[in-house]
């Protein structure tokens, strides 16, 4: 089970790393899930060429388009006030649509990657529902992005890139039915999960701007993969926010390369 993605061509697929070589076979693949919201439909776009561009594992990336999941029936619940957006609940999909088979990841739209996805993919311990970064995160703003209202909850950002043991017997309670039905309590914070049944990792996978911190000489403090949770320099009052550079290097990169693929 699959959406189109956001320009409604073939699955994007990465280099298997033999001579360039693509894989077609979707056992091989490994699938991540982004949230999608046309309000930020560039930044999606970014976020996909940053893991393509430095994935050495064949990948395919699927937005989680709210508009398709409803054409589908997988999604029918009403937007709720707190919902900054269309993915809030919708991103628990993520094993319903992998079909409840091997490992998939869900990631929010507002992320930038600058390291190899087979990094994080090797990090997968079998024994585990779900694998996150496990943050201790109280916002100090009461708005993010364009306006939204910031709501703080216990492990606020935990769902925000995860990890998921798809065939898990736990994770089969995440169906269309529990999704769209279920508060966010329960999903938010994985209730439908022991403690022990998920894993931890290392927080710069999941590097909140503005939160998180460099630490100098030290080499474990340095994004992998950052997290514009405030909001991202897409917004014109986040243009100005940590790391914008290097978003609006990548949008470059990115323009660059479809305008090099439109001409071709």
């Amino acid at each position: 089970m699959s959406l189109s993605n956001g320009k409604n061509e073939a699955p994007v697929v990465g280099s298997n790393g033999v001579d360039g070589e693509i894989v077609n076979d979707e056992s091989k693949l490994f699938k991540i899930f982004v949230g999608y919201d046309p309000s930020e439909d560039l930044a999606f776009e970014v976020c996909r060429h940053s893991i393509l561009k430095r994935s050495s594992i064949p990948v395919e990336i699927i937005p989680i388009k709210q508009s398709d999941l409803r054409k589908s029936g997988l999604y029918w619940r009403e937007r709720g006030q707190f919902e900054s957006t269309e993915f809030s609940f919708s991103r628990f999909l993520t094993p319903c649509l992998a079909s409840y088979q091997g490992w998939a990841m869900f990631v929010d739209c507002d992320f930038l990657y600058l390291a190899d996805i087979k990094e994080l993919r090797d990090l997968i311990e079998d024994k585990y529902a779900i694998m996150c970064v496990q943050h201790d995160y109280a916002p100090k703003e009461t708005t993010k992005m364009d306006g939204a209202v910031q709501t703080v909850y216990p492990r606020k950002n935990w769902s925000s890139m995860v990890l998921y043991n798809c065939g898990h017997p736990k994770n089969r309670v995440l169906t269309p039915e529990t999704v769209n039905t279920q508060t966010g309590a329960f999903l938010h914070r994985f209730q439908w999960l022991e403690d022990d049944e998920i894993g931890s990792i290392p927080f710069v996978w999941n590097f909140l701007e503005g939160h998180n911190k460099v630490v100098e000489n030290d080499p474990l403090t340095l994004p992998k993969a950052i997290h514009y949770t405030r909001g991202g320099p897409w917004f014109e009052a986040w243009k100005n926010c940590e790391f914008a550079d290097l978003w609006v290097n990548e949008m470059e990169d990115y323009r660059t390369q479809f305008k090099k693929e439109s001409a071709n």
